[in-house]
Parts: C-alpha cells; structure tokens; sequence
C-alpha cells in the first residue's frame, strides 16, 4: 500500500462532511465507532472480573483445602509411614493428618449439622493458614484432652456461640455402631473466617487425638499435603499414589474441588462469546457506514481512477479507511475497559450505595465482594478479535468501490 492511499483514507475519516446525507453518514459511522468501544470495553471487563473470581476462589480454597488428600479406606492406621512417605517427594513442603467426621452441634436450643475435622495444630500450619485467620482464639489451644473447639465464623453467629462458651457435640460414630452416640460438651476456643461461606458456615476443627476419639477412627481419616507449587499438584499426587504400599485415596486440589473452576470457565466462555458477537455487531454498522461513504464518493473514485489509480489502490483506501475506525473504537474501548476493571472495587460499592442494590450474595459466590484480575493476554486477544472483525466489515464496501465504473460515475456530474 503506497502513502496516498493512506493519505486518502485519512482525510476520509478526518473530513467533516456538510448536508445531511453526508452527516447521517457521519452518525452511522460514530454508532459503529462507539458500538466497538463499548463491546472491547465490556469484555475486557466481564473477563477482568471472572478472572478475579477465579483468582479469588482459587485462593480461599487453598486456604483451607490440601494441595495433595490422602485418604485411607476407610481410615490410615500406619498414617505415620504415609505421612513420611509423602514428605520425602520434592516439592512437598508440609504434611500432616486429620480426622474427618460429620457431627451435630447444638447451643442455646440452636442446632446445626457441621464437617468436624480433627487437626494437630503444630503440624497444621505447613499445609493450611487457617491460623492467619482466627477473629478470636487460637489454634493452638486445641490441646488434647481439654474439649476445646474451633468454629468458622458464620457457624459460630449462628450457634450465637462466643469463644469461652459450652457447646454440644454428637458425633457421627465412623464405625457404624447400634448405639447412641455421646453427647460432648464442647468449650468453643476460636473463631475463623478463611472468607469461604462453605467452611466458615460448615466446619469445626477439634484437637486429632480427641477427634480420633470421637468419631473412632484408628489412626487418621487421612493425610493432607502442601507443595511448593500447587499447580504441580496434579503431578505429585500421581506420584504419589504410585509409591503407596497400601491402598488409599490420592486426590488433587484440581479435582477435589473442579466443580467450581468448571463453572468459571464455563461463564467465561459463554459471557466472552455472548460479548463478541455483540461486538461483531457494532463491527459490522461499518458496513452500512462504509457503502454509504462509497455511493457518495463514487465521483472522488472515478477521478482517481482517471488518475491512473488501480481497483486494488481504491480497494485498500477503503479498508483502510474502515479499520481506522475500529482501531479508534478498540483504543477507546481497550482505555475504558481496563479503567473500569482497576478501579471495579470502587466503582461497585458505589453503584450499590447509590441505587440500594447487593451484587454478590456471599452465600451463593462464597465471597461478598466483586474481584478484578486484569490479564494482558485477555487484552491483547479481545483487542485483536475487534480488529479483525474491522477489517472483515470493510471487504464488501471496499470491493463495491474497486468495481465503480469511472465513465458511470462521471457521467452526471
């Protein structure tokens, strides 16, 4: 392409036309324009977001699920030889046991089913940081013998239960005896909140050895294991799993919990789809734009045809022409997008305050505020997507132009 038919398609896209065929041209090129900036900046934004729930979910879930479960079938009696087993693969940088049981706690006439997992709080801190996140108490008054327990947040309001107060405990007995179960009074020892309403609403840590107890399990219900990487976890538990002298359950934190980074991809595939081809909709009013700018330029196409210039040099100039529009529209768009997605924090609360509205209902997304993660490459592909679906709008005016015959043209002029 030479310089004078970008030179051309420049002073077509910067002239300021007169007349009202010429301004409703003008409009309809304006729509387009504005149409691409808007899509480019919904996307960039919708991604940004699901992202950040991605990002966010997948961090609270590593707060209190194990990179890599063992689990025994039913229970691990030598948990000891697994345990050291696993501490010897590299990449393993904390091991330690647990005791799994469902149970009933009961407080003020107020009762509620709860997943007790029995912990040894020294060992804990290298496989989960519920630790960090203790409103009241800690983990480490989970001693044996002493019936303390550890509530998540939401469980704790519910009971109406402080740190200091009794609670009932019924535990499900893993043995499956005939026999009623004890009834175990409780003092509660902590209270945390990890910031996922699944565990802060549903779990209660007990000291291992008075869990083991409770719910008679021999050894451990299994054994938890943190990695350097967890994205290599998939790779250690196979590992894993392949060295184990007896038979147990080896899972990793991507399948254990895939439900829910399967529904965030599904949504963003949906959402990213439903967003182009809205976008490919505002792409294509350059269409419209663009054959109305050939009909009135059909004189201006002959001149320069009688000029000397080609088919493909009147072709280009209106290709050229078209996707400098877009380019505007994505360089708008792309600005707006990553604004709104920095500033997503600021902007909603504002937005909820203003009109009285709630977006994110904790109890259904697991967290109660709107995350951002804005990705260069997320960018970078909504930005070339847009561009193409520029270029391909302009083809069909662009050939129309390439085929006005000059003799035609001119004739009434």
């Amino acid at each position: 392409m030479s310089g004078y038919e970008f030179a051309v398609a420049l002073r077509y896209t910067r002239a300021r036309r007169g007349g009202s065929r010429n301004t409703f041209i003008s409009f309809i090129a304006g729509v387009s324009l504005a149409g691409i900036a808007l899509g480019v900046a919904s996307l960039v934004t919708v991604l940004s977001v699901v992202n950040g729930f991605e990002k966010e979910i997948r961090a609270r879930i590593l707060r209190v699920v194990p990179h890599v479960d063992i689990r025994g079938a039913p229970a691990l009696a030598d948990w000891k030889r697994v345990a050291a087993l696993a501490e010897s693969r590299p990449g393993v940088v904390g091991v330690a046991p647990y005791v799994n049981g469902q149970g009933l706690l009961t407080s003020g006439g107020i009762t509620r089913g709860v997943v007790v997992r029995g912990v040894d709080p020294a060992r804990e801190k290298g496989v989960a940081d519920i630790g960090q996140y203790m409103r009241a108490g800690s983990l480490e008054a989970l001693v044996p013998g002493e019936s303390a327990i550890v509530l998540g947040s939401e469980l704790a309001a519910t009971l109406q239960a402080n740190v200091g107060d009794r609670v009932a405990l019924v535990a499900a007995n893993s043995v499956g005896s005939n026999a009623l179960p004890p009834v175990r009074s409780m003092r509660v020892a902590g209270i945390f909140e990890v910031g996922m309403y699944e565990f802060d609403n549903g779990l209660a840590l007990m000291n291992f050895d008075d869990a083991a107890d409770a719910f008679a399990v021999p050894g451990a219900s299994g054994v938890r294991v943190s990695v350097q990487d967890p994205f290599s976890a998939p790779f250690v538990a196979s590992d894993i799993w392949q060295r184990l002298p007896e038979r147990a359950h080896v899972r990793d934190w991507t399948l254990s919990h895939s439900n829910y980074f399967q529904a965030v991809v599904f949504a963003k595939r949906i959402m990213s789809l439903m967003l182009v081809l809205i976008m490919a909709v505002a792409a294509f009013n350059i269409v419209s734009a663009q054959v109305m700018l050939v009909t009135e330029k059909k004189a201006d196409i002959a001149i320069l045809r009688t000029l000397g210039a080609r088919p493909s040099s009147i072709m280009a100039i209106f290709i050229v022409q078209g996707t400098l529009i877009g380019c505007i529209g994505i360089v708008l768009g792309v600005a707006g997008g990553a604004a709104l997605a920095t500033n997503i924090d600021v902007i909603v609360p504002l937005v909820e305050h203003m009109f009285g509205v709630h977006f994110i209902e904790k109890s259904v997304y697991n967290i109660s505020e709107l995350p951002s993660d804005l990705r260069r490459a997320d960018v970078i592909a909504i930005a070339a997507i847009a561009l193409v679906l520029a270029a391909l709008a302009t083809l069909y005016p662009a050939w129309k132009a390439a085929r006005v015959n000059p003799a035609e043209a001119l004739r009434y002029e």
